[in-house]
C-alpha cells in the first residue's frame, strides 16, 4: 500500500474515531461523573505522551514552562474538554459535537475584533451567518420537543468549551513555548487531570473506581487508546502525506459520525430531518469561514482538533 493509501486511511481513522469519542462520552457519564470521567480519560492519556517523551530522553519541564502550561491546561482540557464532557448531560452527542465543529467560527471573531489579524471577507461573513443558522434551527427545533429543563445549559457549556478551545489556540500559536508540542499536549494532561479529579473528590459524589460500570470503563479505554493514541497518530500521518485542505477534512465528518453512530447507540439521539438540515448548513458555513482563513496570513490555524474537546 503506498503512502498516500495509507495516509486516506489514516484520514478515515480520524474521522470515525474523533467522532465517536464525543458518543463515547456521552455513555461514559452514565456511570459516573463527568468531570471524573475526563479526569481519568485525561490522566491515562497524558501519562501515556509523558512517558513516552521521558523514555526518548526529555526533560522535565522547567518552571518557566510550567508556569505556561498550567494556565493553558485549564483552558485546553479542564474549561474546553471537561465542560464540554460535563454539558453532554443535557444534549445529544451529535450537536455537542457540532458545536465545538464551529471553532473556526470563533476564532474570526476573536481575531477580528480582539487582534484586528483578520479580515471579514464575503464568504466569511456568509460562513459565519450559515453556521449560526444551522446551530440555531438545531436548537428551535429541539427545543419545541425537548422536555429537559437543562437542554439551554447544556447548549451554554458546550459553547463555553468550544470557546475556551478557542482561546486556548489563538494564544498557542501567538506564543510559542519552547516544548515539543506532543509532550506539552502530555503535561497539560495530566496537569487538568490532577485539577478535575480534585474538583470531583472535594465537590461532587464520586463515584469510586471499584463501583465505576463496566461500560463506563470500556468507554475511557476506548477514548484513550482509540482517541489519544491511534486516532491521534492517523491524524499525524494524514497530515504528513496529504493536502492540509484534505486532511482537514475529519473537522467536518466528525459531528456527522457523532450524530450517526449516537443514532444508534444512545436512546432518545435518533436522525430527523431537522437535524440533517440543521448539521449540513452549519457544516457548509464552518468550511466557508475555514477556507476564508486559510487564505490570509495569519498564525492560527483553521483546523479544529476535535479530540481536545
Amino acid at each position: 500500500m503506498s503512502n498516500q493509501n495509507k495516509a486516506y486511511l489514516a484520514l478515515t481513522v480520524t474521522s470515525i474515531v474523533w467522532g465517536t469519542t464525543w458518543v463515547a462520552s456521552k455513555i461514559g457519564i452514565a456511570g459516573l461523573p463527568a468531570f471524573e470521567l475526563a479526569s481519568i480519560r485525561q490522566f491515562f492519556g497524558g501519562s501515556i505522551y509523558v512517558i513516552f517523551f521521558l523514555i526518548r530522553g526529555e526533560k522535565l519541564p522547567t518552571a518557566k514552562q510550567f508556569a505556561w502550561l498550567i494556565p493553558m491546561a485549564f483552558l485546553m482540557f479542564v474549561s474546553a474538554n471537561g465542560i464540554a464532557t460535563y454539558g453532554l448531560q443535557f444534549i445529544t452527542s451529535g450537536l455537542a459535537a457540532l458545536i465545538a465543529a464551529l471553532y473556526p467560527l470563533s476564532v474570526v471573531l476573536i481575531e477580528r475584533f480582539y487582534f484586528k489579524a483578520i479580515k471579514i471577507t464575503t464568504p466569511t461573513i456568509i460562513g459565519l451567518g450559515l453556521g449560526l443558522l444551522g446551530i440555531g434551527f438545531i436548537f428551535y427545533k429541539d427545543s419545541l420537543s425537548m422536555h429537559n429543563p437543562n437542554y439551554l445549559l447544556g447548549i451554554a457549556l458546550s459553547l463555553f468549551a468550544m470557546i475556551s478551545w478557542s482561546i486556548g489556540s489563538i494564544i498557542i500559536a501567538r506564543n510559542k513555548v519552547n516544548m515539543n508540542a506532543y509532550n506539552s499536549i502530555g503535561w497539560q494532561m495530566l496537569i487538568s487531570a490532577a485539577c478535575m479529579g480534585c474538583y470531583t473528590l472535594l465537590f461532587t459524589n464520586y463515584t469510586p473506581l471499584h463501583k465505576i460500570p463496566a461500560i463506563s470503563w470500556g468507554a475511557i479505554i476506548y477514548m484513550v487508546i482509540g482517541g489519544s493514541i491511534f486516532a491521534f497518530a492517523s491524524f499525524i500521518y494524514s497530515m504528513k502525506h496529504l493536502h492540509p485542505a484534505i486532511a482537514s477534512l475529519y473537522a467536518y465528518i466528525n459531528p456527522i459520525v457523532a450524530i450517526w453512530v449516537g443514532s444508534l447507540f444512545i436512546k432518545g439521539e435518533e436522525i430527523n430531518l431537522s437535524s440533517v438540515i440543521g448539521t449540513i448548513t452549519t457544516l457548509v458555513g464552518v468550511y466557508l469561514v475555514n477556507n476564508s482563513l486559510k487564505k490570509q496570513k495569519d498564525p492560527v490555524e483553521a483546523v479544529a482538533d476535535a479530540d481536545g474537546m
